[in-house]
C-alpha cells in the first residue's frame, strides 16, 4: 500500500496498532493531545451479522473522520478505530462532543434501534501534559496495544521472573523472620506508633497498591516536605548536596525532621524496605524493577515518564540503584529504568540482586 493511499482506506489491524503506538510516541515528544475514537461491536454476533456490521461501521466511520484521520482495525472485524490529531486550538471537550455528535447521527442512519444497542462508542484521550493532574487509577491501555503483543512475546520469561519472585520473597520472609522481630521490637520502642508504614504507590500500568516499610518517621507528619522536594527533584532543580547523608537515596531529604534517629539507620541499610518481600509475594511488585512511584510524584510526570510504570513491575532494587543511586538525575533514572525494561533477563535480574548489597553499603552505586 503506497503512503497516499493511507488516507483513504481502512487500514488492517497490524498497521493501525502500528499507528496509534506511533502517534503516542510523537504526542510524548511534542506534548499535543491526540483522540482515539472506538466503534465496538459487542460479543456474541453471528459471524454473517457481524460482516454486515461491519461494514455498516466502515461507512461511520468515512463520514465521521477528516481525510487526514486515519482510520482502521483496532481489532478485526470487530472494533473500528479513528485516530484524531492536529486539532489546532479546539478545547478537548469540544472536540468529544462535536465527534460524538456526528458519530450518532451516522448510526442512527445507518443501523436500526436493535442494532444500535449492540455497537459501543468511546472516544480516548491521549494528553502528554499531565502538570497538575493527579494519576488515574488505571493507565489506559488502549494507547498501548505494543504491550499486548510485547507480553504475549515474553510470556515464557515474566512466567519465569514471577516464580523466582515468588521463591525469593517467600525464602526472604522465612529466613529473615527473626530479623523482623528484631527490628519490629526496635521501631515499637523508637517512638509511638506502628510498626509498619503503609505507604500508597503507583504500581504497573498505574494500578496504585500499598506499599510496606518499617516506620523511619514520626506518626502525624507533614508530607508536603517531601512532596515539594520530589517535584523539584523531577524538575531537575534539587541540591545533589540533599542526598549525600541519606546512603545516596535520591528520593529522600537530607538531615529529614521527620524521621527518627532509629528510621536513619534503617534507611541508609535499607532494612526499612523488608517488608515490602511481602509485596511482592502478593504479585504488587517484583524483586528487580523500576521504583514504586508516589501518587503526587506520578501527577507531574509526563507522559513519556510513566513509560516506567508501563514497561515493568516495580521492584525493591533495579538497575539505577545499582547503578546511579546519588549521581542520577531524574530523566537518567527514567532512562535506565526503561533500559532495564527493554533488556530484561533472569541473569541481569540476578546480577542486580548480587549487586545490590555493596550498592546500599557504599551508597553511590555498585556499577
Amino acid at each position: 500500500m503506497k503512503p497516499a493511499d493511507l488516507t483513504n482506506k481502512i487500514l488492517p489491524e497490524d498497521l493501525f496498532l502500528g499507528l496509534i503506538c506511533l502517534e503516542r510516541k510523537r504526542a510524548e515528544r511534542s506534548r499535543k493531545t491526540f483522540f482515539l475514537l472506538l466503534l465496538e461491536l459487542e460479543s456474541g454476533i453471528e459471524q454473517a451479522r457481524r460482516a454486515v456490521l461491519g461494514e455498516a461501521l466502515i461507512r461511520v466511520a468515512q463520514s465521521t473522520r477528516r481525510e487526514t484521520d486515519p482510520a482502521g482495525w483496532y481489532k478485526n472485524g470487530s472494533a473500528l478505530g479513528i485516530l484524531f490529531a492536529e486539532l489546532g486550538t479546539l478545547a478537548e471537550e469540544s472536540v468529544v462532543e462535536m465527534v460524538s455528535e456526528r458519530v450518532r447521527q451516522c448510526l442512527s442512519t445507518e443501523l436500526d434501534s436493535e442494532d444500535l444497542r449492540r455497537v459501543t462508542v468511546s472516544i480516548h484521550t491521549f494528553e502528554e501534559d499531565s502538570q497538575n493532574k493527579g494519576p488515574k487509577d488505571r493507565l489506559n491501555t488502549r494507547f498501548y496495544p505494543d504491550l499486548a503483543h510485547r507480553e504475549r512475546d515474553r510470556r515464557v520469561s515474566l512466567s519465569i521472573k514471577r516464580a523466582i519472585d515468588v521463591l525469593g520473597s517467600s525464602a526472604g520472609l522465612f529466613l529473615l523472620a527473626p530479623l523482623f522481630g528484631v527490628l519490629a521490637i526496635l521501631v515499637k520502642l523508637s517512638s509511638p506508633g506502628p510498626v509498619l508504614y503503609r505507604q500508597r504507590r503507583v504500581g504497573q500500568y498505574c494500578v496504585p497498591f500499598d506499599l510496606l516499610k518499617f516506620r523511619s518517621m514520626l506518626v502525624d507528619n507533614d508530607s508536603q516536605i517531601h512532596e515539594n522536594y520530589v517535584k523539584t527533584f523531577i524538575a531537575g532543580k534539587a541540591d545533589p548536596g540533599a542526598m549525600k547523608s541519606t546512603g545516596g537515596a535520591v528520593y529522600k531529604i537530607k538531615d529529614d525532621p521527620r524521621v527518627t534517629a532509629l528510621g536513619r539507620f534503617l534507611r541508609r541499610t535499607s532494612l526499612d524496605e523488608l517488608p515490602q518481600l511481602w509485596n511482592v509475594l502478593k504479585g504488587e511488585m517484583s524483586l528487580v524493577g523500576p521504583r514504586p512511584s508516589l501518587p503526587y510524584e506520578t501527577a507531574v510526570y509526563h507522559a513519556w515518564h510513566k513509560r516506567r510504570l508501563i514497561e515493568a513491575k516495580p521492584g525493591i532494587t533495579g538497575l539505577w540503584q545499582v547503578c546511579g543511586r546519588s549521581r542520577t538525575t531524574f530523566v537518567q533514572m527514567v532512562r535506565m529504568d526503561l533500559q532495564y525494561s527493554a533488556t530484561r533477563t533472569s541473569l541481569m535480574d540476578l546480577q542486580i540482586l548480587l549487586m545490590t548489597p555493596k550498592a546500599v553499603f557504599i551508597g553511590d552505586g555498585a556499577c
